[in-house]
């Protein structure tokens, strides 16, 4: 019954949180299955995941690719610290760069953290050109990723 109870701060409850870790795994897991996983009907966990859907929790599905896979066997960590006066054209240029697969505005002395994947060092030296005339770049290669995307802490799964 306790995992049945909603969260006095999310409005979600052991049940949502387990639904959402399904997801995270496999977004093509069938309501079916997600339903024998949780113990609940198929028609109750289909009303779940529409609220999920509607209140904003759940924004949308995708898939993972691997780029190299691509031929863009080089990813980078762009730290990007735009001149003054020129925060929102920097923006934009980084909006239309298409090896920009992230971009995140942070706090500290640069402004922006984008992710790129490209195929060659020369590709990636393309890239910080497009930027270098309105802001000043940091460039970090990407050795590995021990940590691949996942949820966040989302809570207490009674399963886990």
């Amino acid at each position: 019954m306790a995992n049945r109870l909603r969260s006095e701060n999310t409005g979600h409850d052991g049940v949502d949180t387990r639904i959402l870790r399904i997801l995270a795994d496999d977004a093509r897991t069938s309501v079916a299955e997600i339903a024998r996983a949780v113990g609940m009907s198929a028609p109750s966990v289909s009303e779940r995941i529409r609220r999920l859907q509607d209140n904003g929790t759940i924004e949308g599905y995708t898939i993972r690719i691997d780029p190299a896979a691509f031929g863009l066997r080089l990813s980078a960590w762009l730290r990007i610290r735009p001149v003054p006066g020129e925060l929102a054209r920097v923006s934009e240029i980084i909006k239309a760069i298409p090896q920009v697969v992230s971009c995140d505005r942070v706090t500290g002395e640069d402004c922006f953290v984008a992710r790129v994947h490209v195929r060659s060092v020369g590709d990636l030296e393309a890239v910080i050109d497009r930027i270098i005339p309105y802001a000043m770049t940091n460039t970090a290669i990407v050795q590995s990723s021990p940590v691949p995307p996942r949820l966040p802490d989302i809570g207490e799964d009674p399963d886990r």
